[in-house]
C-alpha cells in the first residue's frame, strides 16, 4: 500500500509542478499581450480618457463664453442701430479710384528674385 501512496504523492507533486508553470506561462502571455496592445493604442496616437474629458470641458467653456459674446454683440449692435441710423463709411466712398487701382497693382507684383547659390560665378567658390 505504501507503493501506491508514493505513486499519487509523485504524481501530485507532478500535477502541482506542470499546474504553476502553466500559471508562470500564462502570466507572460497576459504581459505580452497587454505590451502589445499598449504599443498598438501608442501607435494609433489616440488619448487617455482623462484628457479627453479635460479637452471636452475646455471646448464647453469656450462655446459658453462665445454664446456670451454672440449675445453681447448682439446686443451692441441693437444699441447701436437705435442711436444711430445705417450710413456707408466715409473713409471708403472718398477714395479715388485711381488710388484704389495703385494700390491693387502693388499688392499683385512678385517679390524680387534672389539668386541662388548656384548661379554664382565659378571663380567665386575657389
Amino acid at each position: 500500500m505504501q507503493t501506491q501512496s508514493r505513486f499519487f504523492d509523485d504524481i501530485a507533486r507532478v500535477a502541482n509542478g506542470a499546474l504553476s508553470a502553466a500559471a508562470g506561462v500564462r502570466a507572460e502571455i497576459e504581459q505580452l499581450v497587454r505590451q502589445q496592445f499598449d504599443r498598438f493604442l501608442a501607435d494609433r496616437n489616440l488619448v487617455t480618457r482623462e484628457e479627453f474629458e479635460a479637452v471636452e470641458a475646455m471646448a464647453a467653456k469656450a462655446r459658453e463664453e462665445q454664446e456670451k459674446l454672440a449675445a453681447r454683440v448682439a446686443e451692441l449692435e441693437a444699441a447701436l442701430a437705435t442711436k444711430t441710423p445705417a450710413r456707408k463709411p466715409a473713409a471708403a466712398a472718398a477714395k479715388p479710384a485711381a488710388t484704389r487701382r495703385r494700390s491693387t497693382a502693388t499688392a499683385r507684383r512678385p517679390a524680387p528674385r534672389r539668386k541662388s547659390s548656384d548661379e554664382t560665378p565659378s571663380g567665386a567658390d575657389e
